[in-house]
């Protein structure tokens, strides 16, 4: 790639609409947390952690994954590990973010709910006074875990609604995707859109098309995380480039969880064309080798893709957000400003 393309991107306004915060965890601060909670870790060193980095599929990811959150043990631990993510979104240009959290993840070690919600937030809401960043935070259940256990998530939950209510807007499912199809969860996601909650979740990454029509069809999601195996089905093509449905794609996870061998071989290209509302994000950043500049950077490289596509997808990144019009109209005036002063 040129040097005034990859310039172009490091510069470019963007939001993050796919990121887990506990996939943010680098090995560093892996490493830190475990030694200020007195946790031994399975691994000798940080790049040892990094060697483990060599995923065949999604499972020996999450196997991972979940050994490194057991480090996340107080309100200063969930703060830090927000906060270090910040620091990365804002170096990209990031101006807002979407995170997603796992309640179930820490909940299940006698993490108190209350003590995950309270750091995330204390990071954001620091970050949005210092630096007008804008953020909000998507629960997620564990697609693995039964719908009983989401549910009672949800109701350990809605009693800090209202003091997070600047920040908590969205519901979102995630996890092992094979064999949890989303119609497990259509009483718990019925719940939370009634109680007025954005939806979204993961469909479509491992899974077949028919997750995706699930997710649309029982969930009643607003958004698609992931969403690449769409292609595979003409008739839901057709629907989400008449709709606009948003999805969420993550690049350099794909790649790196195998679900692409090569970046070449990506849809993302193809779908935009299509004339998909496709956005890129980093999904767990820490284990897949990229913040979001870096996946931008990778798809336009592998995928030949020019100024004006990077432009759109960062165009449609704010509007496929759950930002108010307002905020939206203020970052896309910004996008194009840039956009026309780079010319």
């Amino acid at each position: 790639m040129n040097n005034t393309l990859h310039d172009f991107i490091a510069g470019l306004p963007k939001a993050e609409l796919h990121l887990h915060i506990e996939g943010s965890l680098e090995p560093e601060l892996m490493f830190a947390l475990a030694q200020r909670n007195g946790i031994k870790l399975p691994y000798a060193s940080v790049d040892e952690v990094r060697a483990a980095y060599d995923f065949s599929d999604l499972q020996s990811f999450l196997d991972l994954y979940y050994a490194g959150a057991a480090v996340l043990q107080t309100e200063q631990d969930f703060y830090d590990l927000t906060m270090a993510y910040i620091q990365r979104a804002l170096a990209d240009n990031v101006r807002h973010v979407e995170l997603f959290f796992d309640p179930q993840t820490h909940t299940s070690r006698g993490i108190a709910m209350a003590t995950v919600f309270a750091g995330i937030a204390r990071a954001l809401r620091q970050a949005k006074e210092e630096h007008q960043f804008s953020g909000r935070m998507i629960l997620c259940f564990l697609r693995h875990l039964s719908e009983v256990d989401a549910l009672n998530t949800l109701a350990a939950a809605l009693p800090l609604r209202e003091e997070y209510a600047d920040l908590w807007n969205g519901i979102g499912l995630d996890s092992a995707e094979v064999g949890n199809p989303p119609e497990k969860f259509a009483e718990v996601f019925a719940k939370a859109n009634s109680l007025g909650f954005h939806l979204v979740a993961h469909a479509g990454e491992e899974g077949p098309p028919a997750y995706i029509h699930s997710a649309l069809n029982i969930l009643k999601i607003e958004r698609i995380d992931h969403g690449v195996r769409a292609e595979e089905d003409a008739e839901l093509m057709a629907y989400l480039i008449r709709s606009q449905m948003p999805l969420t794609v993550c690049p350099l996870s794909n790649l790196k969880l195998c679900v692409v061998k090569d970046l070449r071989q990506h849809n993302l290209a193809r779908m935009l064309r299509a004339g998909l509302c496709v956005t890129i994000n980093s999904d767990d950043p820490a284990y897949f080798g990229g913040y979001i500049n870096s996946n931008f950077i990778a798809s336009a490289q592998a995928l030949e893709l020019n100024r004006e596509e990077l432009t759109q997808l960062a165009k449609n990144s704010f509007c496929a957000s759950f930002a108010s019009a307002e905020k939206k109209l203020i970052w896309l005036n910004e996008l194009e400003i840039y956009v026309e002063n780079w010319r």
